[in-house]
C-alpha cells in the first residue's frame, strides 16, 4: 500500500528545458556579482569549491555537475529572481493536478531532487500553478546521497519514517529508478518524451 510520494522534479514534475534554459543562465550570468555582493554567505561554500572558486563553478554549471556547493549557490542566486519576479517556477499542469489531488487523499509527499533543496522550495512556491509548498511533507537534496545509489533512498525512507515498499518514487531517470528499486521503494518511470516509461504523465499514475 502507497502511502507517500516521493518525486523527482527535472523532467518529472517540471520541464528540463526550464532548467536548462532558464534557470542555469540566470545563475551563470549573477555569480560573480551574488559572490561579490554576499562575500560572508558565500564563504564557507566556496571553502568546498576546489581552485578558481568562480572558474570552478563556472564549469560546473556548463558541465550541469551536481555539486553540493554548486546547488547550494545556484538557490541563493534563484531565490532573489524568484522574488523580485523574474522567475516563475515550471510545473506541468497534469503534475500539479496529481500532486493535490494525493495530498487531499491523505498521502504524503516529498521531493528529492539534485537541486538543493531551498532551489526545491522555490520552484514550487513559485510556481506557474501557485504555491505548491503546503502538499509537502518534506525535501531532500545531494546532502542526503547520490541519486544514483540505492543508500540514499534507503535513508530517506528512515527519516518518512515508512517501510520502503510503502515509498513510491517518481523520475524520469532510469538509474535513479534502479537505485530505488534496489533500495525497496515503489517505482514509477516518468517519461514524457517518448512515452517508454511506466507513464508519460502524472494523470496516468493510479493510486
Amino acid at each position: 500500500m502507497i502511502r507517500a510520494v516521493l518525486t523527482d522534479i527535472e523532467g518529472t514534475t517540471s520541464s528540463i528545458a526550464f532548467v536548462t534554459d532558464t534557470l542555469f543562465p540566470y545563475a551563470r550570468a549573477r555569480l560573480a556579482d551574488w559572490i561579490a555582493a554576499h562575500p560572508e554567505e558565500a564563504a564557507p561554500i566556496l571553502k568546498d569549491v576546489p581552485g578558481d572558486a568562480l572558474e570552478t563553478l563556472t564549469r560546473w554549471i556548463d558541465e550541469d555537475r551536481k555539486e553540493t556547493a554548486l546547488k547550494t549557490l545556484q538557490g541563493l542566486i534563484w531565490a532573489e529572481g524568484y522574488a523580485d519576479g523574474m522567475l516563475k517556477g515550471h510545473v506541468y499542469p497534469d503534475a500539479a493536478d496529481a500532486l493535490r489531488r494525493w495530498h487531499a487523499a491523505g498521502l504524503k509527499l516529498y521531493v528529492y531532487s539534485s537541486g538543493s533543496v531551498t532551489a526545491q522550495k522555490l520552484i514550487f512556491g513559485h510556481s506557474n500553478a501557485g504555491d505548491l509548498t503546503p502538499l509537502f511533507s518534506g525535501y531532500f537534496d545531494t546532502t542526503t546521497g547520490p541519486k544514483k545509489e540505492a543508500g540514499s533512498y534507503r535513508r530517506i525512507a528512515d527519516e518518512i519514517g515508512l517501510p520502503p515498499e510503502d515509498i513510491l518514487f517518481l523520475s524520469d531517470s532510469v538509474p535513479e529508478i534502479e537505485a530505488a528499486r534496489a533500495a525497496g521503494l515503489a517505482t514509477c518511470l516518468v517519461d514524457r518524451e517518448t512515452g517508454n516509461g511506466d507513464a508519460a504523465s502524472f494523470a496516468e499514475i493510479a493510486l
